[in-house]
């Protein structure tokens, strides 16, 4: 008697490109490879958030009705992870990874192979590893989430990929365009396990993959690893200083860069006058109302990574 066919809920944002079609045939090869391995596939585009919501309850229920939990797997770039991951966290359930963004930080740090096709051998054959999930309020961030001049550079990044396309270059691009036209200042109190600082900073920036960190040369790479609140605020708004601070992150020193300091916490609070205050979560804008609380999740979602997989 054949084994009974697991559950696999592939969800995917139309926006990524994943069903165009010159992508049909990889996308058939995907759902040969999975259904070989025993997956009963179901494949769901995602739409608005109220759809979203409705839909992952379902999601769920279905695969806490088999004694199989399979896996949900989100194909597409950081924000597609971060909705899925956001409904998984403290379930059972993992989570599989199609990596079809700009960097796919979440892959990269978990060696999950940037080819389709060989994500879905992981998704099939890799074993489920638990991964710590910084919160923001009631929302999660996986890479980063930040406050000031970088909600400025994405809006800025997305007008550039809607004229030019979706490369790496645009993201500085972009933040040379915002420094250029839109310096803001931010006048915060922020409170670092319980000691509070007046801040006024162009930016503050909170960093949750140890890759993304370890590539901008931060010391605080190690505690992100450690499940810890990794922090990055810039001190000074003048033009030069910010300009300086840029050619820093383009070297990847940003850790030398004049008027920047990194912390870590197990909480960190920011308190605004403001009413709202504009966040970057994963490559999405948030108007989120402050206080904003930040802290780490340890181990609160699974995620299907190669079997030989290791922190280094």
């Amino acid at each position: 008697m054949s084994a009974p066919f697991k559950p696999l809920s592939l969800l995917y944002n139309q926006k990524s490109g994943f069903h165009a079609t010159n992508k049909d045939e990889v996308y058939e090869q995907l759902i040969t490879c999975l259904t070989e391995y025993g997956y009963e596939i179901q494949a769901y585009e995602i739409g608005e958030a109220s759809d979203f919501d409705d839909l992952m309850k379902k999601i769920i229920a279905r695969h806490q009705q088999d004694e199989n939990l399979g896996v949900v797997v989100a194909a597409g770039g950081d924000g597609t992870l971060n909705a899925v991951a956001a409904k998984l966290m403290g379930t059972n359930i993992p989570m599989g990874i199609l990596p079809l963004g700009t960097f796919n930080y979440v892959a990269r740090l978990l060696n999950i192979p940037l080819d389709v096709l060989k994500a879905a051998e992981v998704i099939a054959t890799g074993h489920a590893h638990a991964v710590h999930i910084a919160q923001i309020n009631q929302h999660i961030y996986l890479n980063n989430a930040s406050l000031g001049l970088y909600p400025l550079f994405i809006q800025k990044r997305e007008l550039y990929n809607q004229h030019f396309g979706r490369f790496p270059l645009n993201a500085y691009t972009s933040a040379l365009d915002v420094l250029i036209r839109d310096r803001k200042e931010l006048k915060l109190e922020v409170d670092i396990d319980g000691k509070k600082y007046p801040v006024k900073t162009p930016l503050i920036f909170f960093g949750n993959n140890q890759l993304q960190l370890a590539d901008m040369n931060l010391r605080i790479a190690e505690c992100a690893e450690k499940g810890m609140v990794a922090g990055v605020v810039v001190a000074k708004s003048d033009k030069r200083t910010l300009f300086k601070t840029l050619w820093q992150l383009i070297k990847g020193n940003l850790e030398q860069a004049s008027d920047v300091y990194s912390f870590s916490a197990d909480t960190v609070t920011i308190h605004s006058k403001r009413k709202k205050l504009t966040v970057a979560l994963d490559g999405e804008i948030v108007e989120m109302k402050p206080p904003l609380n930040i802290s780490v999740r340890k181990n609160a979602l699974k995620i299907m990574v190669p079997n030989d997989f290791t922190f280094v």
